[in-house]
């Protein structure tokens, strides 16, 4: 997370983007009841009332409280419910456990957001130029931030609607899908040292940098993410039964988990279905398969005689490519088919491993859609250095047994994404918007 911006901006600005962010954070909630707002379905998933509380508590601990003169919090005890993890800061309710808080209400929760709002446009209003190049950074971090959380909470309201019986339907989807994947190809590079890292004006996370040095051998890396279609035929040939394909602790996932297809399908009347944001449907073999840990990615690839990318080999094909697709603002909240203009169902690709297209063919869907798993343990760049206090928290502590994935997905919002972006979860994290594309040595 940079505490560098390129130009701070004018006040004005700040306050209608700060507004705009936050105003976003609130749509979320508009199709949700009360009681939508305080379920936790498991450890990794929080409340969505806790997401809208804890990114108050961010802009209130990291901006408030140090930089706006007479700042009075609304009720002390937040900055021990709304913590997250920040140990600088003091202690954490349990992650666990935040589904068992019926207080704060959800009402309060929204009287904490107005509080905070009402201070913080004070606290932009009213600084000259020189105190406003020292906090747009710091605003510039909470507004990522929030957006962020943003996504955590249309992930977490799929799992938590997951585990209804009742099936709820959080947004019915917009239009028809396209007839079938476009064909897939490959992307070939050559061997060389590439750049790597973020450098330049605009927005980082730390972790995104330093702009460093690595030396790639030739590689290909699929167009398109990997497709349900292919998935499935991973599924019809045992994918899930035969320990060759799987890494050691993916294996003893599988078997203790009882996993046996991605998260949230299953078979009805032989047909395979999934749970979406829209509803149960069947599962549209055109769509990249989502909701696959790291552990299964590596499996299919394995399974289909290719391998995960590094995230080096994924920048450098990145790189160059526009910031453009199915992200949050396109209302689908769901993976869409990678679809090429003139092609029908009749051009859709055949198995992983078919030559479908010229080796030099254009990446699609590098951004937006699914977060795609790299097979790059999450660790610090060379030069690395976390920012002093609470904030070098935000990255730096979890370089450890995280594996890292790039590109954004259907839910993550359009301004927050960038080539050089570095999520990162656990290998077994399934819940989030995660796929995969596929790569091999060699550039021919």
């Amino acid at each position: 997370m940079s505490l560098q911006t390129a130009t701070p901006r004018a006040p004005a600005s700040l306050i209608a983007r700060y507004a705009a962010v936050r105003a976003a954070s609130e749509r979320i909630c508009e199709p949700l009841e009360t009681e939508d707002l305080v379920i936790q379905s498991m450890p990794d998933v929080s409340p969505a009332k806790w997401h809208l509380a804890h990114t108050s508590w961010f802009f209130e601990t990291f901006l408030l409280v140090p930089h706006l003169p007479g700042y009075r919090r609304l009720r002390e005890e937040y900055g021990y419910l709304f913590n997250s993890y920040y140990n600088a800061i003091g202690r954490q309710f349990s992650r666990p456990d935040r589904g068992l808080l019926s207080r704060p209400t959800v009402r309060d929760v929204f009287e904490y957001r107005r509080h905070v709002d009402e201070a913080m446009e004070r606290l932009l209003a009213g600084r000259d130029e020189a105190m406003l190049a020292t906090i747009a950074p710091l605003v510039e971090v909470g507004l990522n931030h929030e957006q962020q959380h943003q996504e955590l909470m249309l992930t977490d309201l799929k799992h938590v609607f997951s585990v209804n019986p009742l099936e709820p339907v959080y947004r019915t989807e917009p239009g028809a899908p396209p007839e079938a994947a476009g064909k897939a190809g490959w992307i070939a590079r050559e061997e060389g040292l590439r750049s790597i890292g973020f450098e330049g004006e605009g927005y980082s996370f730390d972790n995104e940098g330093p702009r460093h040095r690595r030396f790639l051998e030739a590689f290909r890396m699929r167009t398109r993410p990997v497709t349900n279609g292919e998935y499935l035929e991973f599924l019809d040939d045992g994918g899930y039964d035969r320990p060759e394909h799987w890494l050691s602790d993916g294996w003893a996932t599988v078997k203790e988990r009882g996993w046996t297809a991605p998260l949230y399908w299953r078979r009805e009347d032989g047909v395979w279905v999934h749970h979406t944001l829209a509803g149960t449907r069947p599962v549209r073999p055109e769509e990249p398969v989502c909701h696959v840990s790291l552990y299964e990615a590596d499996a299919f690839a394995r399974w289909a005689g290719a391998r995960l990318p590094s995230e080096a080999e994924w920048e450098t094909v990145a790189e160059d490519a526009p910031v453009e697709g199915n992200f949050v603002e396109s209302d689908r909240l769901h993976p869409a088919p990678a679809f090429d203009a003139g092609e029908t169902s009749a051009g859709a690709s055949g198995g992983p491993g078919d030559d479908d297209a010229a080796a030099d063919e254009s990446p699609r869907q590098l951004f937006g859609d699914v977060w795609e798993w790299t097979a790059s343990a999450y660790s610090a760049y060379p030069g690395f250095r976390p920012p002093e206090g609470a904030l070098g928290e935000y990255n730096a502590k979890f370089m450890s047994g995280q594996m890292v994935l790039r590109g954004g997905s259907c839910v993550t919002p359009a301004t927050h994404i960038r080539a050089t972006y570095r999520n990162f979860f656990p290998p077994d994290a399934r819940w989030q918007f995660s796929g995969f594309r596929l790569a091999q040595d060699g550039a021919s």
